[in-house]
Parts: C-alpha cells; sequence; structure tokens
C-alpha cells in the first residue's frame, strides 16, 4: 500500500511539512558522505524558514495542551488503559515543557552562527557555495564525516523539541481516524463531511499495483479524490473504472 495525506487546515499542512523535511534530516546526518552533508545542511535551513512562523510555538504548545486535556478526560473509562494513557500524557507534558522553555523562535540560536548563517545565505544561489566562493565551507566538507555528523548533531539539538512536539501531535491525529474501504466510481469519490465535527487530515491508501495517483482537495465541508493514472511522460489521466481504496478522516 502507498499512503497519501492531505491537510484540511493551514496548521496541519505546515506540521506535514516539517515531520518531512525532519525525517529527511535524519537520514541525511546518519550517512557520512560530504554530499550528503551538505544536503543536510540544506533541510536545516529549510527546516528554519518554516519554523519562522511567529505562531508556530504557540500553535503547538495549544494542541499539546488540547490533547493532554482530552486524553484526561478518559480516565476511569474500563475500556482504556490506564498505563498507556499516563505514558501517553508524560509524553506530551515532556514534549509541552521542552518546547515552552526554549527561548523565540526554534532554531534561534543557530541564527546567532555567522559561519552557518553565510552558507546560509548562499545555498540557494545555484553553485553558489563552490570553493572559491566559500573557502571554509569546502574545507569543512573534506574533514571526516564523523566530524562533520558531530557538528550537525549539535546544530539540530536546538530544533530536536520541536521535532519531538510535531512528530507526538501527528501520530496522535493520525490514530484518532479508522480507515475505512470506499470505492470511487467511474474514478470519482466525494464525501460530504459531518456537522459540528472538525477534520483536519485525510489519509488515502493505495494498492501500488493498480499504478494510480488520487488528486485530493477538501474543506471543513467535503472531500474529493479523484483517480488519474500516469501515461507516457508521466502526465496524468483521468481513470474511468472503480477503484477500491481506503480512506482515514482524522481530527
Amino acid at each position: 500500500m502507498i499512503l497519501y495525506e492531505y491537510p484540511l487546515h493551514e496548521r496541519v499542512r505546515t506540521y506535514l511539512r516539517l515531520e518531512h523535511l525532519f525525517l529527511r534530516l535524519h537520514q541525511l546526518i546518519t550517512r557520512v558522505d560530504a554530499l550528503d552533508h551538505h544536503f543536510a545542511l540544506a533541510t536545516l535551513f529549510e527546516i528554519m524558514d518554516v519554523a519562522a512562523r511567529a505562531d508556530l510555538k504557540s500553535d503547538l504548545l495549544k494542541d499539546l495542551d488540547k490533547q493532554k486535556h482530552q486524553l484526561d478526560s478518559y480516565r476511569g473509562n474500563p475500556a482504556i488503559a490506564e498505563a498507556v494513557l499516563d505514558q501517553v500524557i508524560a509524553d506530551i507534558d515532556r514534549c509541552f515543557n521542552a518546547l515552552n522553555s526554549q527561548p523565540g523562535k526554534a532554531g534561534l540560536a543557530l541564527t546567532e552562527n555567522d559561519w552557518l548563517m553565510s552558507i546560509r545565505s548562499r545555498i540557494g544561489i545555484p553553485g553558489g557555495t563552490c570553493e572559491f566562493d566559500l573557502p571554509s565551507y569546502y574545507a569543512w566538507q573534506h574533514k571526516s564525516g564523523v566530524s562533520r555528523q558531530h557538528e550537525l548533531m549539535q546544530w539540530t539539538d536546538s530544533l530536536t523539541p520541536l521535532a519531538d512536539a510535531v512528530h507526538l501531535l501527528l501520530k496522535l491525529l493520525r490514530d484518532s481516524g479508522a480507515p475505512q474501504k470506499v470505492i470511487a466510481n467511474a474514478g470519482q469519490f466525494q464525501q460530504n463531511l459531518p456537522q459540528g465535527r472538525t477534520f483536519l487530515l485525510l489519509r488515502v491508501a493505495l494498492d501500488m499495483t493498480q499504478d494510480l495517483v488520487p488528486e485530493i482537495s477538501g474543506n471543513r465541508l467535503m472531500v474529493s479524490v479523484r483517480m488519474m493514472h500516469l501515461g507516457e511522460g508521466q502526465r496524468p489521466q483521468a481513470v474511468a473504472d472503480d477503484v477500491a481504496f481506503e480512506l482515514a478522516l482524522c481530527s
């Protein structure tokens, strides 16, 4: 199965982008090649750009607090395992306290590193990090892979509370939606959303052997999925057959 996720709220869109970047950063740092570490730095700067939103930290703290109060309401429910509930609430408290104790925006400390900021100012320019433009960066790339890894981990430490909060909130959000098997009649699926409940994320799971790509759109009132087949030159073409897939709405 291949899973597609579509945010139904701008806040969740930001969380998904950050998660995507943090997963990429982790994968690149674990490698030792200089080129991988170059793109690790590029990813680090992308995270800083996304995290520069003034309301991001407050949104995360509000969502963590909301999740905690919602989970607290389950205490005493015989269908809920108290030990598991306690662990999840403890994880929320840990993420909340770590993020709340950080001064300013995530990655603020990195902006005080003049060397990193000199690379950041040129990394978006095609070929802007050549050895004649940034000789000190060129020298850094010739250090041992382990040495570069150590420095990259130091630089990303200040972003760990942000990463942990995003990962936890998205996990709780995904766990709130139960997948259902549905049919896209003649390649089209549309569903009105029940009133009085706010859905934040749509998840679509497709069998990879179907070789199809969903075009997803949605808002607070309805969601729509249109199945497309990638033809010659990866050009999408509408599907006329019925297509079975799994859909989950998460709130």
